[in-house]
């Protein structure tokens, strides 16, 4: 199945810990069962020549193609003013496709 990642653009504050739930549907608006697949995301620079973090992945339910992806107070505190970042879905039978994509804006933070 072709798949057109969507876009998600987010805000965080530096130093501080992270975290969405994402649901990935189909173009009929039916849940992607996720049993057996496997969600990587990363974050880099645009140029992508510095990797800033590896999100950390919870399948929060797989069946309903629910996952929650995060970031530490420690990944963040080091992080750019801006990256960007995707989330790649690998099947049970390893094929691989991109199913969100988007830019990181990093607020700066004050209280330590």
């Amino acid at each position: 199945m072709a798949v057109n990642p969507g876009t998600y653009n987010f805000l965080l504050q530096r130093a501080s810990d992270w975290s969405v739930l994402l649901q990935f549907k189909d173009s009929n608006n039916a849940a992607v069962n996720l049993t057996g697949a496997t969600v990587a995301a990363q974050a880099w620079d645009k140029e992508r020549t510095t990797k800033h973090a590896d999100f950390g992945v919870a399948y929060t339910s797989r069946s309903n193609g629910q996952v929650t992806i995060s970031l530490t107070d420690t990944q963040t505190t080091e992080f750019p003013d801006s990256l960007y970042y995707d989330v790649l879905v690998t099947d049970s039978s390893g094929d691989k496709e991109y199913y969100l994509e988007g830019i990181i804006t990093v607020d700066q933070s004050y209280t330590r």
